[in-house]
């Protein structure tokens, strides 16, 4: 049976008014379709299939052009609302006629199931207009976008983020921990809550006195009259955490993940050009004149970036040995400056530590400024250092994308590092201290008044340090010092690791200080507004563009080790080896008199019906540990041939988009000259038709 080819063309003037017949019109069109470079390219290796396979079958063409046609997408604009097409409002009706007499022409049942899809489409698109008009600080947004740019408006978006997943937590926290706490009461020898006479207002400041014995922190949550085996105030409180934990994970996992897939699509695999740069870079959410001056001035900065580059990887190409020697040295030093200034941080961090953890008696100010050391030590090192990273990496001749990213990792190293020695000199000294302090709120008051001073040191750069830098510039915007300082520009990727030191304190804390996501959510929403008067009143846009895309992955990611990190303090300070109930006599919170989350767990199992203890037991023993290694390695090598096939779809239907280009830039040479050959024929054949002129000779002169 032979296979039919069916030809689909463009129609024009010179197409329709065409004088050519139908047959040479289709041997025409068989002939082009065989000169096409498309399949002059599938050719030779059509030929050596063939030659493989032996001789008979369709012809070659025939036989590409049905396999591009059996595996061609399905049309799904006859089922996509109309005004979701990209199409002028004359298409759009065209469409419209055609569907009603697809519709007419079809079966009932197929009419309805289209007709139903529609509805749902358009439903679903309701609802999501509807569900991001309800989210908060639109209109902000929309504001700084415009004057600002994507990159800026990526830090809000993010911090509105935060904003929503510390809600979530004090969802959890409410139905976990408070809401048992408040209807079932605390055990009968808990001291009821009132402010004494030793209590000041230094206390919300310190996380002492009155605010130590309300339920912000550890101590307070006791056993009520909730006392059953698997239903008791430890079990919630431990299912409340982890549950913390494990929905962060998740959120943070899916964002990194799909912003990550998002960079590969478009990082070097498809290189952007300079024209798309010119002629897809515009953003048309831009409303105010100055944001459209603003965004050419960007589409102009990125482009002299771009010629940067450029005239970088020439220069090091044509370094001499010489000179690469030289270079690597300069960065070995300075890597070793790098490493010496993160030594002396730590040291530093570990010095305030111990001072403030050892202070003894003295006035309120100093013990006040005593007890903030450390967050006051952690917060001048991450202020001072990503500036002076900055300034290294500018020395270390790389491109202008490696010196960002350079500056960026170091100063990640630089908050998490910190962070992270803060908190090991935290939990190895605590042992030190009075054994009739109750220890888990000790460390609660620890990141309690890292919260705190974190927002504190955002008020005060904005209101202490930014606006008097605007003030003085505005009226005196000719004095040397005014030079001196600059322009203020927002830094985004440092504004956002701020973000995510104040996010993984939270984290940390949480466990200690139960009521840490309320007091993040409330520092989150004050902050925004904070940020919002910085960037509007007191600083001007950076001239060269913040790729937000492609650096929003780095921001999740660097979140995620955050969440790691607080997952491992909490379960070192859950479990501590040689630490037993003999070595620290008081306890305080849910677990008490020698309790312990692995003894509270085992009597839950305990009592337990037989089956199901003996299911609990075994998911939880070495045995289980090999079938689910099994299936992890099954799943993982699923995930990677499909990653494998895709990438080898992508790579096919690259070299098809490259072949149909090349068809198409062939195609339209051939209508050229046909239109061209046409042109001569007409023009011969009127020449022809046209009589000859016979001339008379002048009559001769007299």
């Amino acid at each position: 049976m032979e296979e039919t080819v069916n030809f689909m063309r463009l129609l024009s003037e010179e197409s329709t008014h065409s004088t050519l017949s139908s047959d040479s019109c289709e041997y025409y069109q068989t002939e082009i379709f065989d000169q096409l470079p498309s399949i002059q390219a599938s050719r030779p290796e059509q030929n050596r299939h063939g030659s493989l396979g032996g001789c008979g079958g369709s012809e070659p063409g025939q036989r590409l052009s049905h396999d591009h046609l059996s595996r061609g997408p399905r049309d799904k604009t006859s089922v996509q609302p109309l005004r979701n097409l990209p199409m002028c409002i004359q298409a759009k009706r065209s469409a419209r006629d055609r569907r009603k007499m697809q519709i007419s022409n079809i079966g009932f049942w197929e009419s309805w199931r289209r007709s139903q899809s529609i509805s749902r489409r358009r439903v679903w698109a309701q609802m999501g207009e509807t569900l991001s008009g309800l989210l908060p600080w639109r209109h902000t947004l929309h504001v700084i976008e415009g004057r600002f740019g994507v990159g800026v408006k990526s830090y809000f978006v993010f911090l509105r983020y935060l904003v929503h997943l510390n809600l979530l937590h004090c969802a959890l926290i409410s139905g976990f921990i408070l809401g048992p706490t408040t209807f079932y009461g605390r055990s009968n020898n808990s001291e009821p809550l009132r402010f004494g006479d030793n209590d000041s207002v230094l206390d919300f400041f310190l996380g002492s006195g009155y605010l130590d014995r309300s339920p912000v922190f550890f101590g307070f949550y006791t056993r009520g009259s909730l006392d059953l085996p698997c239903l008791n105030t430890p079990l919630l409180y431990l299912a409340g955490i982890l549950t913390i934990l494990l929905l962060s994970l998740i959120m943070v996992v899916r964002r990194t993940t799909v912003g990550y897939k998002h960079t590969w699509m478009l990082g070097k695999r498809y290189s952007m050009n300079v024209s798309f740069k010119i002629f897809c870079g515009w953003d048309f959410t831009i409303q105010d004149p100055d944001g459209a001056a603003l965004k050419r001035s960007f589409i102009r900065n990125d482009l002299k970036l771009f010629l940067e580059e450029q005239s970088f990887s020439l220069r090091a190409a044509q370094r001499t040995l010489g000179q690469k020697v030289r270079l690597y040295l300069l960065r070995f030093i300075l890597n070793l400056l790098v490493l010496s200034l993160l030594g002396g941080a730590f040291y530093l961090i570990y010095f305030s530590t111990k001072t403030s953890l050892y202070e003894k008696e003295h006035y309120w100010l100093l013990s006040l400024v005593l007890q903030y050391l450390p967050p006051m030590t952690i917060t001048f090192v991450n202020l001072v250092l990503p500036h002076i990273f900055r300034k290294i990496s500018s020395f270390e001749d790389y491109s202008f994308t490696t010196q960002v990213n350079a500056t960026l990792v170091r100063s990640i190293f630089l908050k998490l590092a910190s962070l992270g020695i803060y908190l090991f000199f935290l939990t190895t000294t605590k042992q030190q201290q009075s054994p009739f302090q109750c220890s888990e709120n000790k460390f609660g008051r620890e990141m309690y008044k890292l919260c705190i001073f974190n927002f504190l040191a955002t008020f005060c750069n904005a209101f202490l340090l930014n606006y008097p830098r605007k003030l003085l510039q505005e009226k005196y915007p000719t004095s040397l010092l005014t030079r001196l300082l600059g322009k203020q520009r927002f830094l985004v990727p440092f504004n956002v690791l701020d973000l995510v030191y104040g996010q993984t304190v939270g984290w940390v804390g949480v466990y200690y200080c139960p009521l840490l996501p309320l007091i993040g959510t409330v520092t989150l929403v004050a902050t925004f507004y904070i940020k919002k008067f910085s960037v509007l009143r007191c600083c001007v846009a950076e001239q060269r563009m913040f790729r937000a895309a492609t650096s929003s992955v780095l921001f999740h990611l660097m979140l995620l080790l955050g969440l790691v990190m607080a997952a491992v303090t909490l379960g070192f300070n859950l479990y501590q080896p040689g630490t037993t109930p003999d070595e620290n006599m008081f306890s305080c919170g849910p677990f008490r008199n020698g309790e312990t989350l692995f003894n509270v767990t085992g009597l839950c199992v305990d009592s337990l019906p037989g089956a199901a203890q003996t299911t609990v037991r075994y998911l939880a023993s070495e045995a289980f540990a090999l079938p689910l290694i099994l299936a992890e390695i099954i799943i993982l090598t699923s995930y990677l041939s499909r990653r494998r096939a895709n990438q080898k779809a992508i790579e096919r239907l690259k070299d098809m988009l490259v072949m149909s280009s090349s068809d198409k830039r062939f195609l339209v040479k051939q209508h050229a000259t046909m239109l061209r050959r046409g042109k001569n024929v007409n023009r011969v054949r009127s020449a022809e038709d046209t009589p000859p002129i016979h001339w008379k000779d002048p009559p001769p002169c007299i």
